[in-house]
Protein backbone atom coordinates (compact mmCIF):
# COMPACT_ATOMS: atom_id res chain seq x y z
CA UNK A 1 0.00 0.00 0.00
CA UNK A 2 1.55 3.44 -1.07
CA UNK A 3 1.68 6.44 1.37
CA UNK A 4 -2.11 7.90 -0.07
CA UNK A 5 -3.68 4.54 0.26
CA UNK A 6 -2.22 4.06 4.01
CA UNK A 7 -3.23 7.62 5.10
CA UNK A 8 -6.95 6.99 3.58
CA UNK A 9 -7.17 3.54 5.18
CA UNK A 10 -6.28 5.47 8.75
CA UNK A 11 -8.84 8.54 8.28
CA UNK A 12 -11.78 5.62 6.93
CA UNK A 13 -10.06 3.91 10.54
CA UNK A 14 -10.79 6.74 12.43
CA UNK A 15 -14.49 7.72 10.82
CA UNK A 16 -15.48 4.03 10.88
CA UNK A 17 -15.24 4.24 14.98
CA UNK A 18 -17.00 7.63 15.24
CA UNK A 19 -20.71 8.87 15.32
CA UNK A 20 -22.35 8.97 11.92
CA UNK A 21 -22.34 12.81 11.62
CA UNK A 22 -18.47 13.48 12.27
CA UNK A 23 -18.00 10.02 10.09
CA UNK A 24 -19.40 12.24 7.24
CA UNK A 25 -17.12 14.54 7.42
CA UNK A 26 -14.04 12.13 6.91
CA UNK A 27 -15.85 10.64 4.22
CA UNK A 28 -16.59 13.48 2.75
CA UNK A 29 -13.16 14.90 2.77
CA UNK A 30 -11.42 12.12 1.74
CA UNK A 31 -13.79 11.40 -1.53
CA UNK A 32 -12.97 15.43 -2.27
CA UNK A 33 -9.21 14.53 -2.24
CA UNK A 34 -9.75 11.92 -4.78
CA UNK A 35 -9.88 13.60 -7.98
CA UNK A 36 -12.67 12.12 -10.39
CA UNK A 37 -13.08 14.98 -12.84
CA UNK A 38 -15.01 13.89 -15.70
CA UNK A 39 -13.56 13.72 -18.34
CA UNK A 40 -11.59 11.12 -18.01
CA UNK A 41 -13.33 10.23 -14.53
CA UNK A 42 -10.69 7.42 -12.95
CA UNK A 43 -13.77 6.70 -10.52
CA UNK A 44 -11.86 3.52 -9.68
CA UNK A 45 -10.10 5.64 -6.96
CA UNK A 46 -13.59 6.37 -5.78
CA UNK A 47 -14.65 2.61 -5.46
CA UNK A 48 -11.29 0.99 -4.36
CA UNK A 49 -11.75 3.43 -1.27
CA UNK A 50 -15.48 2.80 -0.55
CA UNK A 51 -14.61 -1.12 -1.14
CA UNK A 52 -11.78 -0.38 1.88
CA UNK A 53 -14.41 1.05 4.29
CA UNK A 54 -17.47 -1.69 3.86
CA UNK A 55 -14.56 -4.73 4.00
CA UNK A 56 -13.49 -2.97 7.44
CA UNK A 57 -16.68 -2.32 8.27
CA UNK A 58 -17.97 -6.28 7.27
CA UNK A 59 -20.18 -5.05 4.69
CA UNK A 60 -20.75 -6.98 1.59
CA UNK A 61 -19.69 -4.98 -1.82
CA UNK A 62 -18.15 -5.00 -5.33
CA UNK A 63 -16.77 -3.58 -8.04
CA UNK A 64 -18.19 -4.10 -11.05
CA UNK A 65 -18.06 -2.12 -14.89
CA UNK A 66 -16.71 -2.86 -18.15
CA UNK A 67 -13.73 -0.47 -17.90
CA UNK A 68 -11.29 -1.19 -15.01
CA UNK A 69 -10.33 3.14 -14.48
CA UNK A 70 -14.11 3.53 -14.04
CA UNK A 71 -15.70 0.71 -11.98
CA UNK A 72 -18.90 0.97 -10.29
CA UNK A 73 -19.27 0.39 -6.46
CA UNK A 74 -22.25 -1.53 -5.19
CA UNK A 75 -22.78 -2.51 -1.22
CA UNK A 76 -25.35 -4.61 0.20
CA UNK A 77 -26.86 -4.97 4.30
CA UNK A 78 -29.41 -7.72 3.87
CA UNK A 79 -32.49 -7.42 5.70
CA UNK A 80 -35.35 -9.79 6.63
CA UNK A 81 -36.29 -10.06 2.87
CA UNK A 82 -39.82 -8.92 3.96
CA UNK A 83 -40.30 -5.91 1.71
CA UNK A 84 -37.97 -5.32 -1.53
CA UNK A 85 -35.03 -3.62 -1.07
CA UNK A 86 -33.90 0.38 -0.90
CA UNK A 87 -31.21 1.78 -2.75
CA UNK A 88 -29.06 4.50 -2.09
CA UNK A 89 -27.91 6.00 -4.79
CA UNK A 90 -25.13 8.33 -5.46
CA UNK A 91 -22.11 9.15 -8.19
CA UNK A 92 -18.58 9.20 -7.82
CA UNK A 93 -17.90 11.38 -10.92
CA UNK A 94 -17.51 15.34 -10.87
CA UNK A 95 -17.24 17.83 -13.64
CA UNK A 96 -13.55 19.68 -14.05
CA UNK A 97 -12.92 22.51 -11.67
CA UNK A 98 -10.93 26.17 -13.59
CA UNK A 99 -8.53 26.28 -11.07
CA UNK A 100 -7.74 30.00 -11.75
CA UNK A 101 -11.32 30.68 -10.90
CA UNK A 102 -11.20 29.24 -7.39
CA UNK A 103 -10.44 30.51 -4.43
CA UNK A 104 -8.92 27.24 -3.01
CA UNK A 105 -7.48 24.17 -4.44
CA UNK A 106 -10.94 22.45 -5.41
CA UNK A 107 -8.79 18.74 -4.82
CA UNK A 108 -8.12 20.04 -1.34
CA UNK A 109 -10.87 19.58 0.72
CA UNK A 110 -9.85 23.04 3.21
CA UNK A 111 -11.99 23.34 5.51
CA UNK A 112 -12.97 27.31 6.48
CA UNK A 113 -14.66 28.45 9.22
CA UNK A 114 -16.36 25.32 9.16
CA UNK A 115 -16.99 25.13 5.59
CA UNK A 116 -15.67 22.30 3.41
CA UNK A 117 -14.58 23.49 -0.11
CA UNK A 118 -14.23 21.28 -2.83
CA UNK A 119 -15.43 20.16 -6.55
CA UNK A 120 -18.56 17.71 -5.53
CA UNK A 121 -19.07 18.87 -2.27
CA UNK A 122 -22.61 19.85 -3.66
CA UNK A 123 -22.38 17.42 -6.70
CA UNK A 124 -22.58 14.52 -5.43
CA UNK A 125 -19.76 13.08 -2.85
CA UNK A 126 -21.89 14.57 -0.17
CA UNK A 127 -24.57 12.32 -0.40
CA UNK A 128 -22.27 9.64 -1.11
CA UNK A 129 -20.26 10.50 1.84
CA UNK A 130 -23.61 10.40 3.43
CA UNK A 131 -24.88 7.89 2.44
CA UNK A 132 -21.70 5.63 3.41
CA UNK A 133 -21.49 6.89 6.66
CA UNK A 134 -25.28 5.80 7.29
CA UNK A 135 -24.55 2.20 5.93
CA UNK A 136 -21.58 1.97 8.15
CA UNK A 137 -23.95 3.16 11.12
CA UNK A 138 -26.75 0.53 10.09
CA UNK A 139 -23.91 -2.49 9.73
CA UNK A 140 -22.26 -1.41 13.50
CA UNK A 141 -25.48 -0.72 15.22
CA UNK A 142 -27.00 -3.94 14.06
CA UNK A 143 -30.06 -2.52 13.06
CA UNK A 144 -33.01 -4.74 12.27
CA UNK A 145 -34.36 -3.92 8.40
CA UNK A 146 -37.18 -5.57 6.80
CA UNK A 147 -35.55 -4.59 3.60
CA UNK A 148 -31.78 -5.19 1.86
CA UNK A 149 -30.35 -1.80 2.07
CA UNK A 150 -28.40 -1.60 -1.63
CA UNK A 151 -25.38 1.54 -1.68
CA UNK A 152 -24.14 2.51 -5.83
CA UNK A 153 -21.56 4.66 -6.61
CA UNK A 154 -22.00 4.55 -10.39
CA UNK A 155 -19.35 6.15 -12.83
CA UNK A 156 -19.71 9.05 -15.35
CA UNK A 157 -23.18 10.23 -14.56
CA UNK A 158 -21.93 13.71 -15.36
CA UNK A 159 -21.13 12.93 -19.11
CA UNK A 160 -23.72 10.06 -20.24
CA UNK A 161 -24.58 8.23 -17.10
CA UNK A 162 -22.76 5.26 -18.27
CA UNK A 163 -22.41 3.70 -15.33
CA UNK A 164 -25.73 3.09 -14.49
CA UNK A 165 -27.13 2.02 -17.69
CA UNK A 166 -24.10 -0.70 -17.54
CA UNK A 167 -25.22 -1.54 -14.76
CA UNK A 168 -28.82 -1.80 -15.78
CA UNK A 169 -28.08 -4.06 -19.05
CA UNK A 170 -25.62 -6.27 -16.94
CA UNK A 171 -26.31 -6.90 -13.36
CA UNK A 172 -29.69 -5.55 -12.66
CA UNK A 173 -30.46 -8.19 -10.09
CA UNK A 174 -27.79 -6.53 -8.03
CA UNK A 175 -29.46 -3.29 -7.70
CA UNK A 176 -32.89 -3.68 -8.28
CA UNK A 177 -35.30 -2.34 -5.90
CA UNK A 178 -38.76 -1.22 -4.52
CA UNK A 179 -37.71 2.53 -4.62
CA UNK A 180 -34.33 4.64 -4.47
CA UNK A 181 -33.16 7.65 -2.65
CA UNK A 182 -30.51 10.03 -5.38
CA UNK A 183 -29.62 13.21 -5.97
CA UNK A 184 -30.75 16.06 -6.43
CA UNK A 185 -32.99 18.33 -4.23
CA UNK A 186 -32.39 20.57 -1.37
CA UNK A 187 -34.31 22.19 1.32
CA UNK A 188 -34.78 25.97 1.03
CA UNK A 189 -35.93 28.59 4.53
CA UNK A 190 -37.99 31.26 3.46
CA UNK A 191 -38.15 34.67 5.29
CA UNK A 192 -40.89 33.58 7.21
CA UNK A 193 -39.09 30.82 8.52
CA UNK A 194 -40.85 27.95 6.70
CA UNK A 195 -38.21 25.02 5.75
CA UNK A 196 -39.74 23.57 2.92
CA UNK A 197 -38.23 20.28 2.01
CA UNK A 198 -38.72 19.69 -1.85
CA UNK A 199 -38.67 15.97 -3.31
CA UNK A 200 -37.26 15.57 -6.45
CA UNK A 201 -39.87 12.85 -8.14
CA UNK A 202 -39.76 13.83 -11.75
CA UNK A 203 -36.96 15.45 -14.11
CA UNK A 204 -36.95 17.43 -17.65
CA UNK A 205 -35.36 15.35 -20.21
CA UNK A 206 -31.93 16.80 -21.99
CA UNK A 207 -33.26 17.54 -25.80
CA UNK A 208 -30.65 19.21 -27.18
CA UNK A 209 -29.96 20.22 -30.63
CA UNK A 210 -27.61 21.58 -33.56
CA UNK A 211 -29.06 24.79 -35.68
CA UNK A 212 -26.92 23.98 -39.11
CA UNK A 213 -27.53 27.49 -41.32
CA UNK A 214 -25.81 27.19 -45.15
CA UNK A 215 -25.18 29.87 -47.62
CA UNK A 216 -22.78 30.68 -50.09
CA UNK A 217 -19.30 31.56 -49.35
CA UNK A 218 -17.59 35.09 -50.28
CA UNK A 219 -15.98 38.55 -49.67
CA UNK A 220 -16.92 40.25 -46.71
CA UNK A 221 -17.23 43.41 -48.19
CA UNK A 222 -20.63 42.36 -49.78
CA UNK A 223 -23.62 41.69 -48.16
CA UNK A 224 -25.09 38.67 -48.56
CA UNK A 225 -28.74 37.59 -48.31
CA UNK A 226 -27.59 34.11 -47.77
CA UNK A 227 -25.26 34.61 -45.46
CA UNK A 228 -25.39 31.65 -42.93
CA UNK A 229 -24.23 33.92 -40.06
CA UNK A 230 -27.06 36.21 -40.07
CA UNK A 231 -29.26 33.18 -40.65
CA UNK A 232 -28.08 31.40 -37.39
CA UNK A 233 -28.46 34.55 -35.37
CA UNK A 234 -31.82 34.96 -36.37
CA UNK A 235 -33.07 31.14 -35.78
CA UNK A 236 -31.24 31.90 -32.46
CA UNK A 237 -33.00 34.62 -31.66
CA UNK A 238 -36.49 33.26 -32.11
CA UNK A 239 -35.66 30.57 -30.15
CA UNK A 240 -34.28 31.63 -27.11
CA UNK A 241 -37.42 34.70 -27.44
CA UNK A 242 -40.17 31.82 -27.90
CA UNK A 243 -43.11 31.69 -25.59
CA UNK A 244 -42.73 28.01 -25.05
CA UNK A 245 -46.36 26.38 -24.14
CA UNK A 246 -47.23 25.65 -20.36
CA UNK A 247 -48.06 21.96 -19.34
CA UNK A 248 -48.69 21.00 -15.83
CA UNK A 249 -48.42 17.36 -14.48
CA UNK A 250 -48.62 15.54 -11.47
CA UNK A 251 -45.62 16.92 -9.63
CA UNK A 252 -45.97 20.12 -10.25
CA UNK A 253 -49.24 20.80 -10.19
CA UNK A 254 -48.82 19.85 -6.26
CA UNK A 255 -45.83 21.36 -6.34
CA UNK A 256 -47.80 24.96 -6.81
CA UNK A 257 -50.51 23.95 -5.01
CA UNK A 258 -48.77 23.26 -1.52
CA UNK A 259 -46.70 26.12 -2.46
CA UNK A 260 -49.19 29.04 -2.73
CA UNK A 261 -50.32 28.10 0.50
CA UNK A 262 -46.98 29.36 2.32
CA UNK A 263 -47.19 32.92 3.17
CA UNK A 264 -44.10 33.55 1.48
CA UNK A 265 -45.39 32.77 -1.63
CA UNK A 266 -49.45 33.58 -1.45
CA UNK A 267 -48.84 35.66 -4.40
CA UNK A 268 -48.80 32.22 -6.64
CA UNK A 269 -52.35 31.48 -5.71
CA UNK A 270 -53.95 33.79 -8.31
CA UNK A 271 -51.98 32.64 -10.87
CA UNK A 272 -52.71 28.60 -10.37
CA UNK A 273 -55.78 29.27 -12.46
CA UNK A 274 -54.32 30.92 -14.84
CA UNK A 275 -51.86 28.37 -15.47
CA UNK A 276 -54.55 25.41 -16.20
CA UNK A 277 -55.91 28.09 -18.84
CA UNK A 278 -54.77 27.65 -22.46
CA UNK A 279 -55.50 31.13 -23.15
CA UNK A 280 -53.87 32.50 -20.38
CA UNK A 281 -51.20 29.99 -19.14
CA UNK A 282 -48.67 32.03 -21.39
CA UNK A 283 -49.10 35.07 -19.92
CA UNK A 284 -49.03 33.57 -16.44
CA UNK A 285 -45.73 31.32 -16.77
CA UNK A 286 -44.19 34.68 -18.02
CA UNK A 287 -45.32 36.66 -14.48
CA UNK A 288 -43.69 33.35 -12.49
CA UNK A 289 -40.43 34.03 -14.56
CA UNK A 290 -40.21 37.81 -13.35
CA UNK A 291 -40.56 36.67 -9.54
CA UNK A 292 -38.85 33.07 -9.77
CA UNK A 293 -36.73 31.88 -13.09
CA UNK A 294 -37.11 28.18 -11.35
CA UNK A 295 -40.58 28.27 -11.13
CA UNK A 296 -40.99 29.22 -15.07
CA UNK A 297 -38.68 26.60 -15.95
CA UNK A 298 -40.77 23.76 -14.59
CA UNK A 299 -43.66 24.71 -16.77
CA UNK A 300 -41.91 24.61 -20.38
CA UNK A 301 -39.00 23.23 -21.91
CA UNK A 302 -36.69 25.64 -21.97
CA UNK A 303 -33.71 26.85 -24.44
CA UNK A 304 -30.06 28.05 -24.01
CA UNK A 305 -27.74 28.54 -26.73
CA UNK A 306 -24.60 27.80 -25.45
CA UNK A 307 -22.46 27.14 -28.28
CA UNK A 308 -21.77 28.85 -31.95
CA UNK A 309 -19.28 27.60 -34.87
CA UNK A 310 -18.28 29.66 -37.95
CA UNK A 311 -15.71 30.92 -40.31
CA UNK A 312 -12.52 31.20 -40.46
CA UNK A 313 -11.31 34.71 -41.54
CA UNK A 314 -13.01 38.18 -40.67
CA UNK A 315 -13.51 39.17 -43.96
CA UNK A 316 -14.74 35.85 -45.49
CA UNK A 317 -18.50 35.20 -45.60
CA UNK A 318 -18.79 31.38 -44.53
CA UNK A 319 -20.80 28.53 -46.35
CA UNK A 320 -21.57 27.44 -42.90
CA UNK A 321 -22.35 28.62 -39.08
CA UNK A 322 -23.59 25.86 -36.21
CA UNK A 323 -24.95 26.65 -33.30
CA UNK A 324 -25.99 24.17 -30.27
CA UNK A 325 -28.16 24.78 -27.44
CA UNK A 326 -29.18 23.20 -24.55
CA UNK A 327 -32.64 22.47 -24.90
CA UNK A 328 -35.13 20.66 -21.49
CA UNK A 329 -38.49 19.40 -22.74
CA UNK A 330 -40.68 18.72 -20.53
CA UNK A 331 -41.76 14.88 -19.41
CA UNK A 332 -45.09 15.52 -21.22
CA UNK A 333 -44.34 16.31 -24.52
CA UNK A 334 -42.45 14.37 -27.09
CA UNK A 335 -39.15 15.02 -29.09
CA UNK A 336 -40.74 14.82 -32.18
CA UNK A 337 -42.97 17.14 -30.82
CA UNK A 338 -39.96 19.74 -29.73
CA UNK A 339 -38.81 19.45 -33.22
CA UNK A 340 -41.75 20.29 -34.80
CA UNK A 341 -42.51 23.62 -33.12
CA UNK A 342 -39.01 24.85 -33.43
CA UNK A 343 -39.00 24.52 -37.17
CA UNK A 344 -42.33 26.72 -36.94
CA UNK A 345 -40.63 29.24 -34.79
CA UNK A 346 -37.48 29.06 -36.66
CA UNK A 347 -39.53 29.61 -40.37
CA UNK A 348 -36.37 29.26 -42.89
CA UNK A 349 -35.29 26.58 -44.77
CA UNK A 350 -32.10 27.70 -44.88
CA UNK A 351 -31.72 26.48 -41.08
CA UNK A 352 -31.70 22.85 -40.30
CA UNK A 353 -32.41 21.36 -36.65
CA UNK A 354 -30.61 18.21 -36.17
CA UNK A 355 -29.98 16.11 -32.62
CA UNK A 356 -26.70 17.66 -30.81
CA UNK A 357 -25.74 13.87 -29.94
CA UNK A 358 -25.17 12.23 -26.95
CA UNK A 359 -27.39 9.75 -24.43
CA UNK A 360 -30.93 10.28 -24.53
CA UNK A 361 -32.83 9.30 -21.36
CA UNK A 362 -35.96 8.10 -21.11
CA UNK A 363 -39.36 10.13 -20.12
CA UNK A 364 -40.64 8.25 -17.33
CA UNK A 365 -44.06 9.34 -15.03
CA UNK A 366 -43.34 10.94 -11.91
CA UNK A 367 -42.63 8.57 -8.61
CA UNK A 368 -45.44 8.09 -6.27
CA UNK A 369 -45.88 10.55 -3.92
CA UNK A 370 -48.11 7.60 -1.45
CA UNK A 371 -45.20 4.71 -1.80
CA UNK A 372 -43.43 4.14 1.80
CA UNK A 373 -40.16 5.88 1.48
CA UNK A 374 -42.19 8.79 0.22
CA UNK A 375 -44.46 8.70 3.51
CA UNK A 376 -41.15 8.25 5.15
CA UNK A 377 -39.58 11.02 3.98
CA UNK A 378 -42.32 13.07 4.94
CA UNK A 379 -42.56 11.93 8.38
CA UNK A 380 -39.03 12.54 9.26
CA UNK A 381 -38.89 16.07 7.37
CA UNK A 382 -42.24 17.17 9.13
CA UNK A 383 -40.69 16.25 12.69
CA UNK A 384 -37.36 17.67 11.98
CA UNK A 385 -38.58 21.14 11.82
CA UNK A 386 -41.50 22.88 13.92
CA UNK A 387 -42.51 24.68 10.69
CA UNK A 388 -41.64 22.93 7.59
CA UNK A 389 -43.40 21.85 4.54
CA UNK A 390 -42.68 18.72 2.27
CA UNK A 391 -43.81 19.33 -1.41
CA UNK A 392 -42.75 17.30 -5.13
CA UNK A 393 -40.33 18.53 -6.94
CA UNK A 394 -39.71 18.71 -10.49
CA UNK A 395 -35.87 19.09 -11.57
CA UNK A 396 -35.00 21.67 -14.27
CA UNK A 397 -32.40 19.49 -15.24
CA UNK A 398 -31.65 15.57 -15.14
CA UNK A 399 -30.15 12.44 -13.22
CA UNK A 400 -29.51 8.88 -13.92
CA UNK A 401 -31.90 7.92 -11.93
CA UNK A 402 -34.41 8.59 -15.16
CA UNK A 403 -32.90 4.95 -16.15
CA UNK A 404 -34.29 3.80 -12.91
CA UNK A 405 -37.80 4.77 -13.53
CA UNK A 406 -37.77 3.46 -16.72
CA UNK A 407 -37.66 0.17 -15.04
CA UNK A 408 -40.51 0.87 -12.66
CA UNK A 409 -38.44 2.08 -10.01
CA UNK A 410 -39.65 4.33 -7.87
CA UNK A 411 -36.61 7.28 -7.61
CA UNK A 412 -36.31 10.59 -5.31
CA UNK A 413 -34.32 13.15 -5.13
CA UNK A 414 -33.79 13.59 -1.54
CA UNK A 415 -33.57 16.78 0.06
CA UNK A 416 -30.58 16.27 2.88
CA UNK A 417 -29.12 19.49 2.55
CA UNK A 418 -30.46 23.05 2.93
CA UNK A 419 -29.47 25.72 -0.16
CA UNK A 420 -27.29 27.49 1.37
CA UNK A 421 -26.95 30.71 -0.42
CA UNK A 422 -26.00 30.90 -4.13
CA UNK A 423 -26.10 27.07 -5.93
CA UNK A 424 -22.34 26.54 -6.12
CA UNK A 425 -22.25 22.92 -8.29
CA UNK A 426 -20.39 22.77 -11.30
CA UNK A 427 -19.34 26.29 -10.70
CA UNK A 428 -16.67 27.88 -8.48
CA UNK A 429 -15.83 27.55 -4.59
CA UNK A 430 -18.35 24.84 -4.56
CA UNK A 431 -18.59 23.62 -0.48
CA UNK A 432 -20.80 22.74 1.94
CA UNK A 433 -20.70 23.70 5.63
CA UNK A 434 -20.16 21.17 8.34
CA UNK A 435 -23.22 21.73 9.85
CA UNK A 436 -25.41 21.20 6.36
CA UNK A 437 -23.62 17.98 5.96
CA UNK A 438 -23.75 16.83 9.28
CA UNK A 439 -27.33 17.59 9.90
CA UNK A 440 -28.20 16.16 6.13
CA UNK A 441 -26.96 12.70 6.78
CA UNK A 442 -28.90 12.50 10.46
CA UNK A 443 -31.60 13.02 8.31
CA UNK A 444 -30.77 10.56 5.63
CA UNK A 445 -30.19 7.71 8.60
CA UNK A 446 -33.95 8.90 10.14
CA UNK A 447 -35.29 7.87 7.17
CA UNK A 448 -33.52 4.89 5.86
CA UNK A 449 -34.24 3.52 9.47
CA UNK A 450 -37.89 4.22 9.35
CA UNK A 451 -38.66 3.22 5.68
CA UNK A 452 -36.97 -0.59 6.30
CA UNK A 453 -38.93 -0.73 9.72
Amino acid sequence: MNRHGALLFLISAVAASAAPKDRVVGFLTDLVRLDTTNPPGNETRVARYLKQVADANGISCELLGANPARLNFVARLKGSGNARPLLLVAHSDVVPADRTQWTVDPFAALTKNGVIYGRGTEDDKSLLAAELAVLVELKKSNVQLNRDVILVSESDEEAGSSGMTWLIENAYPKIDAEFALNEFSYSIDTPSGVRIFQIQTAEKIPTRIKLNARGTAGHGSLPRADNPVVHLARAVTRLADADEPVALNATTRRYFEEMSRIADYAWLKPLLPKLENPALSIAAANQLRERDPDFSAMLRTTVSPTMLQAGVKINVIPNAAQAQLDVRRLPTETKEEVYERFRKIVNDRQVEIEPAGGQEQPATEPSSLTSPLYRAMEKVFLASSPNSRVVPFLMRATTDGAYLRAKGMAVYGVPLFRREGELRMHGNDERISIENLQSGTELLLKIVVESTK
